[in-house]
């Protein structure tokens, strides 16, 4: 996949806000958005599913007036979003926003999404129906878990990449592995996905990042707002509307505690814990996946979104 062409002939440029989890890069994105005539274009692998608000702490409709947002509320809670249909949704958009003569602001916590918008996406093998529904037979009378523990020894390095919880892709990797002659993790390095060629569009990349156990604290704090904000709740409407709970959506961090809480007849109140360890979890394999990316520029979240936002502008200036 090459890079997207802009009216003038030469290749989009990017600013590109990435971190874990709780650093503070929506406030920043909204700052620096207002400073530099940008338009924000989300990389959030569950906020671009319509009705998962709470959970993900979606930017509200009063600062989507202020600042337009693209990629978030674009698919149906019970589809599949995949990796080609974010980086195909997504040139569309910088392509869109380039031609407005404003700047793209790319932000967001899913490495494989920016990896995919970043440097191409490997055409995946045709699926394999039958093959895939007895994986998936296993994945319901067995768990997720075992299945990852199996992925781990034919791929691991896809196991690696993966949550033990992600049934969707999991299942996927399992396919690709079983079904061919060689795994996914091998064809993504052989065919130079994520670590060959030139990136497909020019960028500023700013990391967001902060002490462990401030961060920590963030996120606890974080799991106890979207309780008060109503998690609950929206996970029992998002059922009630035929939701089913192997769809993608519910694979979020918050949504599948609460619904296993539900379905094991347990108080999904009683969840907290284990969505504020979860959570710590996940922020610690961004880190891990962002600290990887070349060309970032660290900037320590701490210093809030007001002095960070002057901060990227005068680097982007640059």
């Amino acid at each position: 996949m090459t890079a997207p062409e802009i009216p003038n002939g030469s290749r989009a440029r990017l600013l590109i806000l990435i971190g874990p989890t709780g650093t503070g890069k929506t406030e920043t994105a909204l700052a620096v958005a207002r400073r530099l005539d940008g338009e924000i274009v989300g990389c959030d692998a569950i906020q671009v599913y319509r009705g998962l608000d709470v959970g993900t702490a979606k930017v509200s409709a009063r600062e989507r007036g202020a600042v337009p947002h693209h990629l978030i509320d674009v698919a149906d809670s019970t589809a599949a979003f995949t990796l080609a249909d974010y980086v195909r949704e997504a040139d569309v958009a910088i392509r869109s926003i380039v031609g407005r003569g404003r700047v793209p602001i790319v932000v967001g916590g899913t490495g494989l999404y920016l990896r995919g918008l970043m440097r191409g996406i490997v055409p995946a093998p045709p699926a394999d129906p039958e093959l895939r529904r007895r994986l998936r037979s296993m994945a319901s009378r067995f768990g997720a878990k075992r299945l990852h523990r199996w992925l781990a020894r034919i791929d691991p390095a896809s196991a690696e990449r993966l949550a033990p919880s992600d049934v969707q892709r999991i299942t996927r990797a399992l396919e690709i592995a079983l079904g061919g002659e060689t795994t996914w993790s091998d064809r993504l390095r052989d065919e130079g996905t994520w670590s060959r060629g030139v990136e497909r569009y020019h960028s500023l990349k700013v990391g967001l990042d902060l002490d462990v156990a401030a961060l920590d604290a963030r996120l606890d704090e974080r799991v106890e707002r979207f309780y008060e904000a109503g998690l609950v709740r929206e996970t029992r409407e998002l059922l009630a509307a035929g939701v089913p709970r192997e769809a993608g959506a519910f694979k979020a961090i918050g949504y599948r505690e609460v619904l296993e809480a539900i379905d094991e007849g347990r108080n999904p109140f009683e969840a907290r814990e284990a969505i504020s360890r979860n959570t710590r979890r996940y922020s610690r394999r961004q880190r891990s996946w962002f600290r990887s990316e070349p060309d970032v520029v660290w900037l320590d979240a701490a210093a809030g979104p007001e002095s960070l936002a002057e901060r990227i502008v005068t680097m982007w200036a640059r």
